[in-house]
């Protein structure tokens, strides 16, 4: 159970689940995903969410005084599935990974740009908020939003769509607005200070390390009492597809970057295909493998035929329209090149 469960998606459900429901305790969701590891026909993927401590995190700060039972309590419950999952005598048998989607840092109303001081809320709507704030200027005006906003305040850096960073994989997509704003680590961009202000929050430039997220796992594919200094989250998905022995879909992860991970126990990976992913922290593409599948090998053979035959065909061409005497030294030429 995780918020979005309850929505199709490529027209299709989760083959079990339950409707999204932040009042069921961790308990019951413990107890669910045990009995579905634990059926007749058990599943070979379960995905457990816990709000905390996102939810206390927004509304106090990661850095609060207050956070520190929030963490005792997470922690008590990640004890709780350990404890349950040896009952149902499935901790030595499933990969349990526990990670999040994003880090937190905290944030201060002293740290707050205000829109409205550069900008006539007119000439714009703000389609998505801090840290990284869209902005969609309204006709004719793109250029004013613009100018105006660019070297406003030395802690929000503006960015054309066409200039935001390759690494951050977001330029392309038809839903990002013309213009993007990013807060600095810490700061807050607001319309004005009569909007919904959060003291923690996240969505900051990836390359910093209050961003990242936790990774943990323990299974018989991992390795024990290993530590890696950092991975990219979009590993996590040709991860999951190696542990499961699917095929992945394009994606912008690496399995090599993971691969260090898994004990020799683990199953072998089968062939994907992969599309260029960028390193932390990296502007430039690079750091990635592409590990080819048996279509791709195909398709260059094939290519290759092709283009042997076609060449065949012209020099054959070529021979015979110059130099007519020279037939029978054509036929010789070109019948091992078509064998071959």
């Amino acid at each position: 159970m995780w918020p979005g469960t309850d929505v199709k998606i490529h027209e299709s459900f989760p083959t079990y689940y339950l409707p999204y429901n932040e009042s069921v305790s961790f308990e019951d969701r413990v107890a669910k995903i045990i009995e579905w590891f634990t059926a007749k026909d058990p599943i070979n993927l379960g995905l457990l969410y816990w709000e905390e401590p996102d939810d206390t995190g927004h509304d106090v700060g990661p850095d609060s005084p207050l956070m520190g039972p929030v963490i005792a309590d997470v922690d008590r419950k990640l004890g709780y599935l350990i404890k349950m999952l040896k009952k149902a005598k499935l901790w030595n048998n499933v990969n349990l990974i526990i990670t999040s989607d994003h880090g937190m840092t905290q944030c201060s109303k002293q740290r707050v740009i205000e829109l409205d001081r550069y900008l006539d809320k007119d000439h714009y709507t703000l389609i998505d908020h801090s840290p990284v704030a869209a902005i969609l200027p309204k006709e004719g005006k793109y250029n004013e939003v613009y100018d105006a906003l660019a070297g406003a305040h030395p802690n929000l850096t503006v960015y054309k769509k066409e200039e935001i960073p390759e690494r951050w994989h977001y330029k392309h997509n038809d839903r990002v607005q013309p213009i993007v704003a990013v807060a600095d680590e810490g700061w807050y961009i607001l319309q004005n200070k009569s909007d919904e202000f959060l003291l923690g929050n996240h969505g900051y430039d990836n390359a910093l390390a209050e961003m990242h997220p936790i990774f943990l796992a323990h299974g018989p594919a991992f390795r024990k009492n290993f530590t890696k200094e950092a991975m990219n989250s979009t590993d996590l998905y040709p991860l999951l597809c190696h542990l499961l022995n699917v095929t992945a879909l394009p994606h912008n992860g690496s399995f090599r970057n993971v691969q260090d991970l898994l004990s020799s126990a683990a199953p072998k990976a089968i062939s994907y295909t992969q599309s260029p992913t960028h390193l932390l922290g990296s502007d430039k593409p690079g750091g990635y493998e592409q590990e080819e599948s048996y279509p791709y090998y195909i398709g260059i053979s094939l290519g290759s035929i092709i283009t042997i035959v076609f060449f065949v065909v012209l020099i054959k061409h070529l021979i015979h329209s110059q130099v007519p005497t020279l037939h029978y030294m054509q036929v010789e030429v070109a019948q091992p090149l078509l064998q071959a």
